[in-house]
């Protein structure tokens, strides 16, 4: 007898072909059947003539510690989302050892989060176990993170790793890559990925052939450095010998508008000497991140509390006011590229400050009487560092052709932190895709919105049997109306609901039902599927 029977559905199977009318069957968490369906089922649901597709892959996202705290992942699950992949940017909860755990914690705060708890792991495998342990709703992957490796080993210093603490690194790294992650990770816009050579990731990048791992890159630069950053990657990856995917691709600040069309001919030029090279994009021209990012790399020297002090001295002070009023040439000047009028506070940790969540820096600036630098660098001190900001810095333009481009996934990038004015797209990147994308714009068929999020991130990322509604593969699946998906959330109102999707399974336990949680958490941790895990 089956499981669970779905009938009566527009079938959107995952590949990017036409959908047709049919039923899908699910015995013991997998798809039986998928077609016409007579057999006896002890659940039958009546699709009504909605899609049926599988669960979304969000294949870029900071809920590394989220999930751990979240664990039914509520925000993603009314989305439809099934499964995600953390340890992005180089930034990642894991590996560390004791006496840097705290160089850790400060680091990764602002984008993924805190936790109530101490850390129990200290390496990827251990987190990975510890995550399998708390029983999440949805499926999780993750990368060993770049970020972190630099700071186990060598903390904050900017300057080239011996060869004795690359060998650390590379054991951390292998250690990781042996307990199932799914590749590299690294943010080479962050201290101290930024502190990194090209070289110096090649070494490290080398180990992932064996593991069938790929790199995953927050690129060095995406305003004025778009282009060469790119070209950086490639030549990384290539040397390596490594597939490539270029994250959250975009070109930021106005005189950059454009150069997107230059940087996708970069990835298929790429393509077209037999590299294996892919990108993601989110659905908005906003992005998020911390407030620390807009300074130049020598300040983050030596991690948050080393730039903290620093930003008490006037020297310092005047140094960055007339660094931050040019472009540079060694590092990306959001502010220069982007405008103070184009940043406004998402989230901060003091209740002091909690009125300023959702104003612009230079609504900011005006009502404390300050410089825009100066009234930046005194909310940095007043939050320990912890301030995160949403940014509109890109062009619509820009945004739909890399939306469009077929190398491209659909991803949110949400970060950890859900205080405050978050970035919406935490709470509405896949109902928008379908709302404004395909319904609103028609800039890619409903067949193709559906497969990039779902077999090409399960392709690419190596999730094993998901992201197709096909036999034999574990049934995350999703129904939704095609004519009234949309996103709830919007810049002002960030946390609003979506509406459309009736129901959400993962691993054929029904999560999600008409936007009510069942509490339901049949979620898995997925170790990559290209070696023999201990």
């Amino acid at each position: 007898m089956l499981d669970l029977v779905i009938k009566n559905g527009r079938i959107v199977d995952g590949t990017g072909n036409s959908w047709f009318f049919g039923d899908v069957a699910v015995k013991d968490g997998v798809i039986v059947r998928v077609g016409s369906v007579d057999e006896d089922s002890r659940q039958v649901v009546d699709a009504g003539k909605q899609v049926i597709a599988p669960g979304f892959i969000d294949g870029h996202t900071h809920s590394d510690l989220m999930i751990l705290e979240q664990p039914h992942s509520q925000v993603k699950m009314q989305q439809g989302v099934t499964t995600e992949v953390v340890g992005n940017c180089g930034l990642a909860p894991a590996p560390f050892f004791p006496e840097r755990a705290e160089l850790l914690q400060t680091y990764v705060e602002p984008v993924i989060g805190r936790t109530d708890f101490d850390w129990p792991w200290q390496s990827v495998g251990q987190y990975m176990d510890y995550l399998a342990q708390s029983n999440p709703a949805e499926n999780v992957a993750t990368y060993v993170a770049h970020g972190a490796l630099r700071i186990a080993v060598m903390g904050f210093e900017k300057r080239a790793a011996t060869s004795s603490e690359l060998a650390v690194m590379k054991e951390l790294l292998e250690e990781g890559m042996k307990a199932g992650a799914i590749g590299l990770s690294i943010g080479l816009l962050y201290a101290p990925g930024s502190y990194t050579s090209r070289e110096e990731i090649a070494e490290l990048c080398s180990l992932l052939p064996k593991y069938g791992g790929i790199l995953a890159t927050h690129i060095r630069g995406e305003g004025n450095n778009l282009l060469p950053s790119i070209q950086e990657v490639i030549w990384i990856a290539e040397r390596s010998g490594i597939p490539l995917h270029v994250c959250h691709l975009k070109a930021a600040g106005r005189i950059n508008w454009g150069k997107i069309q230059t940087a996708l001919g970069m990835i298929e030029d790429a393509r077209s000497r037999g590299m294996d090279v892919t990108c993601d994009v989110y659905p908005y021209s906003a992005g998020s991140t911390s407030l620390t990012t807009v300074l130049p790399p020598w300040v983050l020297e030596g991690g948050i509390g080393a730039t903290l002090e620093r930003l008490r001295t006037p020297s310092v002070r005047q140094r960055l006011k007339e660094e931050l009023a040019e472009e540079q040439t060694d590092w990306d000047n959001l502010v220069a590229s982007t405008g103070w009028q184009s940043i406004f506070v998402s989230s901060v940790d003091s209740a002091g400050n909690k009125p300023l969540e959702g104003k612009h820096i230079l609504d900011i600036s005006a009502m404390r009487g300050l410089d825009p630098v100066d009234c930046m660098l005194d909310l940095l001190l007043e939050e320990d560092g912890k301030v995160a900001i949403v940014y509109f810095h890109m062009s619509d333009q820009d945004v739909e052709q890399v939306v469009a481009y077929d190398h491209s996934i659909i991803i949110s990038d949400s970060l950890g932190c859900v205080t405050g004015k978050p970035h919406p797209r935490t709470y509405g990147t896949f109902p928008r895709l379908f709302a404004r994308y395909v319904r609103e714009k028609k800039l890619l068929s409903l067949e193709q919105a559906v497969r990039k999020v779902t077999s090409f991130p399960a392709q690419r990322f190596k999730l094993g049997k998901r992201g197709l509604l096909v036999p034999g593969y574990h049934a995350d699946l999703v129904v939704f109306d095609p004519d009234t998906i949309t996103d709830g959330a919007t810049f002002e109102n960030p946390t609003g609901s979506p509406a459309g999707i009736t129901s959400v399974w993962v691993n054929g336990v029904n999560t999600m039902n008409h936007a009510e949680h069942t509490s339901q958490r049949p979620g898995v941790l997925i170790r990559s599927q290209c070696c023999n895990h201990h």
